[in-house]
């Protein structure tokens, strides 16, 4: 099937684009608002831009309806400048699911979903004590386009638990760590265990031996 974009609904793009665009990587991000009250939603349009300096990327669309009204964590990020994206493991899925759901403003995601929370070393916002790993960011910057925000944080700190770091490199132990991945909007999810390819890039004089 061919699709023109003009033809299709903001609903029937999305549709598309995030089963096709996968799999994601998925940011729990905790963020506090001013009055230091914790908000705490998963996104999977999320993924890293750069290393110098090192920039995380986070869409955020507006909250479903017709006015132009931002959700908690991009109003958050927007007033106070801090976030953290706790890294989503399969032992985190189920909470990370009920971190989802859409709570009023006043309920905390994070006692619904039993999570708890520890202190960041550099920035005011807490990480999620369960999470594995963590990035703690401070807002780069914001684009507003349409109704979405497209939000850069620089990582400022990073939290990974010893058992899940190869101290040599440091190297991230990634087929210890059990990521998981979003692959559409059906509840679908991928699994990193037991699915790890090992493919070490060619050096270009190693291929030209072989070729």
């Amino acid at each position: 099937m061919d699709f023109e974009l003009d033809d299709l609904t903001t609903r029937e793009t999305y549709n598309l684009m995030i089963g096709l665009i996968a799999p994601r990587p998925i940011a729990l991000v905790t963020s506090m608002n001013e009055d230091g009250g914790l908000n705490a939603a998963p996104f999977s349009a999320y993924n890293y831009l750069c290393t110098d300096p090192p920039i995380v990327g986070i869409g955020v669309a507006d909250r479903p309806g017709g006015e132009f009204v931002p959700k908690d964590t991009a109003r958050n990020i927007r007033r106070t400048g801090e976030f953290v994206v706790n890294i989503v493991t399969e032992d985190l899925m189920q909470a990370m699911n009920i971190c989802a759901t859409d709570f009023p403003a006043e309920v905390d995601e994070l006692e619904m979903a039993g999570l708890t929370t520890a202190p960041s070393k550099q920035i005011q916002v807490p990480r999620i004590k369960q999470a594995h790993a963590a990035l703690e960011c401070r807002e780069f910057t914001t684009m507003e386009i349409g109704r979405s925000r497209i939000i850069l944080g620089k990582i400022v700190a990073i939290y990974i638990e010893d058992k899940f770091v190869n101290p040599e490199g440091p190297y991230v132990l990634a087929e210890e760590l059990h990521a998981i991945g979003r692959m559409n909007g059906q509840g679908s999810y991928v699994r990193t265990r037991d699915a790890f390819l090992t493919m070490p890039r060619i050096p270009y004089e190693e291929w030209k031996k072989k070729h």
